[in-house]
């Protein structure tokens, strides 16, 4: 009877960790949404505040120098604040933001409300990390981590496509509104599902910083920096890659986008187990692949069926290695877990920005096929570091196991 009560218990006990993290997965599908969307609409809104599109891009380019920078800040400004509180009052300033921005009448006041969310943005994803690691077993932590994390990947297979539709249909401030929507819902199921946290970090804002800046932990916020730029780099072109070169029709590069995004989400969940049951050689094996697949794309660009079989592999390694990067920066960062998680998207951010940035210094100065093969080596750079760093560590390892002996 009490060995049937225990397991009856453990049942509910995964039931209320499932939801809990079904909760803050929502509220990573809005985040992801609200990023993303204003790319499909910017003909809109450049249109109706009438403005140029190029100074319509820049609420693109802001939002992410939020997330670089902003979200650092205000982690370690709320640090003290237990983190369902904190969630919470994220998402309310999420809705805040998006809310304004519906009813944003220029663009001065809509480039504001794309801070205040971009604000939430990196915040969010580096406490919501920390909680979801803590709502599972030890061994399951990156599994959880990639369960919160997939909201911002399947945002781009539907909610994206979907946000564009209403915008296009609906008017652009539509889609803003949907999108506070999903924060309201994400809040709703933050309030009622996730438990309540006991705050074990009571460390200083100086202890916190210090914490971050260990070296080892710059070096893998470096080599995360470096894979999204490798990423990015080819990631922002995709479109004339794909028509100029490969000869598809632009319509048929929105369903291969959407296929891409069903590889980011596939490996995205398979990620989280790799890294669960080896985290650093799932890391390093990851990158290597990544490199190998860009690679290859140099050459199955100029081929239909291999360029769309080679961009779903891509999609599935290029995120199946985020969970485990994501859970080796909390892990060095023990005294401030969702500082360092929090910073891992910053330097992402950042990562994609430079990636953009050398994409099209490529264009210019070299030409669009070298796309492919420049990622590859903005990858392999990442990997060369990880290995290093993986190596030396091993070696001190094994020196001080002798000395133990």
């Amino acid at each position: 009877m009490a060995l049937s009560h225990t397991t009856t218990q453990k049942q509910v006990n995964k039931e209320k960790s499932s939801i809990s993290l079904l909760s803050l997965t929502v509220g990573s599908f809005a985040i992801g949404m609200t990023e993303f969307v204003i790319m499909g609409l910017l003909p809109n809104v450049a249109e109706d505040l009438g403005v140029s599109i190029s100074s319509a891009g820049q609420l693109i380019t802001m939002y992410a120098l939020g997330v670089a920078i902003g979200a650092p800040i205000l982690t370690v400004l709320t640090h003290r604040i237990p983190q369902k509180k904190l969630l919470c009052l994220l998402m309310v300033l999420f809705i805040l933001g998006n809310g304004i921005s519906v009813f944003a009448p220029n663009y001065a006041i809509l480039m504001g409300a794309r801070l205040i969310t971009a604000l939430t943005h990196g915040t969010f994803f580096g406490v919501g990390a920390v909680v979801a690691s803590s709502l599972v077993s030890p061994d399951k932590r990156a599994a959880a981590v990639s369960i919160m994390m997939a909201g911002l990947t399947i945002a781009n297979i539907i909610g994206v496509p979907l946000g564009t539709f209403i915008g296009q249909h609906m008017g652009w401030r539509a889609s803003f509104g949907s999108i506070a929507i999903m924060g309201i819902i994400a809040l709703i199921g933050i309030l009622v599902f996730v438990p309540k946290m006991r705050q074990e970090n009571t460390e200083s804002i100086t202890g916190q910083i210090t914490a971050l800046l260990k070296p080892k932990l710059l070096l893998y916020l470096l080599i995360g920096a470096l894979g999204n730029a490798g990423l990015f780099t080819v990631f922002t072109y995709i479109t004339p890659l794909l028509t100029q070169i490969t000869g598809f029709a632009e319509y048929h590069v929105t369903w291969i986008l959407v296929l891409f995004g069903c590889g980011v989400t596939i490996g995205n969940i398979v990620g989280g187990k790799l890294a669960d049951w080896k985290l650093m050689p799932s890391i390093l094996g990851l990158y290597f692949t990544i490199c190998i697949i860009l690679t290859l794309f140099t050459f199955t660009v100029y081929n239909p069926i291999a360029a769309v079989l080679t961009i779903f592999l891509w999609g599935a390694a290029s995120f199946a290695v985020f969970p485990g990067l994501q859970v080796r920066v909390m892990n060095l960062a023990q005294n401030a877990p969702a500082l360092a998680s929090t910073s891992s998207h910053s330097a992402g951010n950042l990562g994609n920005a430079a990636g953009a940035f050398i994409g099209g210094w490529v264009i210019t100065h070299l030409d669009i096929t070298s796309l492919p093969w420049v990622g590859a080596v903005l990858v392999g750079l990442g990997l060369i570091l990880g290995i290093a760093s993986y190596m030396a560590e091993r070696k001190l390892q094994q020196s001080e196991k002798g000395y133990s002996i």
